[in-house]
């Protein structure tokens, strides 16, 4: 018995994990497609940028087509007219904003002296006073300098790529017929409908960001120009025009364009300053609570929570220009999902009328493109998907008002029920006696 029992002690139990050569190879291509995008990252941040470029251009052509002036005619006369509007900016805002970080640089010390005067005596700013001598301010001019000669460098390879994503851009607004062919050629026909709503999508989703970003810096500016000439500070128009480039930055752009807005009224006394904060403060307020959700509108329809995340990750992937593009991106990958009947683990799954819509429309734009080249299909695509999204809008509506009217009449019911003194009564569940 005792024998058998160490026999049994001694027994042990071995557990061997096999991988598939199929599990192998697919973890490879997983870790080569993160290795791919890394190395192509550059290229990629360039298509995206002009994919964005088109889908903010193009209405725009189209408007000025459809008033008799040619597609070509219509591409030279915007991107003139943004080219000499961008240099126009560049010329009243860099050299005075420079010439204004110039002269801080050169009265730094002199004005640490004058504080470090006013401080002396008092107990509670020793603290202060021991950050303010730390501070490098003597060679101030020298590190300022190389800065500026850094930043010269990388300029010059920032304009390279906004010059190839320029021209990129332009390639796909002179003939977009044969860019969507191209697109069309490679994606199965079945989904050609789906694709070129999605493509409409993306166009409204991307021209509704840039136009509302447009609107929220022309407004900045205009307020912060005002301010600053109220209070009679130097180098107004600049500072205003570097807060409206700066405010299109998700978040941090506020502070950054207050920035020089409170440099600027610095020699104007405390009292000034103290108004121009609060005003700032104020103004932020009201672009973030009415301007912002009046002028998106339903362009993106993001939860706080997504747009909240989306810029995290886009800041931390992208930088800046990552940011900036997170919420476009983050509303175009929200309209695939839907698009593309993706049912996700906590919503409800898609109807079958969606579904069966989705495959009638499917036949019909197969049966019109039988034999028909990429271009032509593309064309039918384009047609077939106006009609789905007009009929969606319309059944969307239509949806809206029942539950308007139904909303109507049961609020209608309750007042008539608190004029009357009685309580409308609940329908009756069904139970087993029924």
């Amino acid at each position: 018995m005792n024998y058998s029992k160490a026999m049994q002690s001694e027994v042990r139990t071995t557990h061997r994990i096999e991988i598939s050569p199929k599990t192998i190879m697919t973890i490879l291509a997983i870790v080569a497609g993160i290795w791919l995008l890394d190395q192509l990252m550059t290229v990629l941040t360039v298509v995206t940028v002009a994919l964005v470029l088109v889908g903010t251009i193009d209405p725009l052509v189209q408007w000025l087509g459809r008033r008799g002036l040619g597609r070509g005619r219509s591409l030279v006369l915007v991107f003139s007219l943004a080219a000499i509007v961008i240099g126009t900016v560049v010329l009243l805002m860099v050299p005075p904003l420079l010439s204004q970080i110039a002269t801080l640089v050169d009265h730094a010390p002199r004005e640490r002296a004058r504080i470090l005067e006013q401080l002396r005596g008092h107990v509670w700013a020793k603290p202060l006073i021991g950050a303010l001598k730390s501070l490098p301010l003597e060679n101030l001019n020298a590190h300022f300098g190389n800065a500026m000669l850094g930043y010269s460098t990388q300029f010059l390879g920032m304009l390279g790529y906004a010059v190839s994503t320029m021209f990129l851009a332009i390639y796909l607004l002179v003939d977009p017929t044969r860019s969507k062919g191209m697109l069309y050629a490679v994606v199965p026909r079945h989904h050609h409908v789906k694709l070129a709503k999605i493509l409409v999508q993306l166009k409204i989703i991307v021209g509704g960001y840039m136009r509302g970003q447009l609107i929220t810096s022309l407004a900045i500016t205009a307020f912060v120009f005002g301010v600053l000439t109220a209070v009679g500070a130097d180098n107004a128009l600049a500072i205003a025009l570097f807060a409206g480039l700066t405010d299109i930055i998700p978040f941090v752009g506020g502070y950054i364009a207050s920035t020089p807005v409170v440099i600027a009224v610095l020699p104007n006394g405390g009292t000034t300053i103290a108004i121009v904060v609060a005003l700032m403060v104020m103004y932020q307020e009201f672009e973030s609570r009415i301007l912002v959700p009046r002028v998106y509108g339903r362009v993106l329809r993001l939860p706080p929570a997504i747009v909240l995340v989306a810029l995290l990750v886009g800041g931390t992937l992208g930088g800046i220009l990552g940011a900036l593009l997170s919420l476009p991106i983050a509303a175009g990958l929200r309209m695939l999902i839907r698009e593309l009947r993706v049912d996700l683990p906590g919503q409800v799954g898609f109807n079958e009328v969606s579904l069966a819509r989705d495959e009638r429309v499917n036949q019909v734009y197969e049966t019109l493109t039988d034999g028909a080249n990429a271009q032509d299909a593309g064309r039918v695509a384009d047609d077939l998907a106006g009609m789905v999204m007009r009929a969606e809008a319309a059944a969307a509506s239509e949806e809206v008002a029942n539950a308007s009217t139904a909303g109507d009449a049961k609020k209608i019911s309750e007042q008539q029920a608190e004029a009357t003194g009685m309580v409308p009564e609940a329908p009756k569940s069904p139970t087993s006696e029924d």
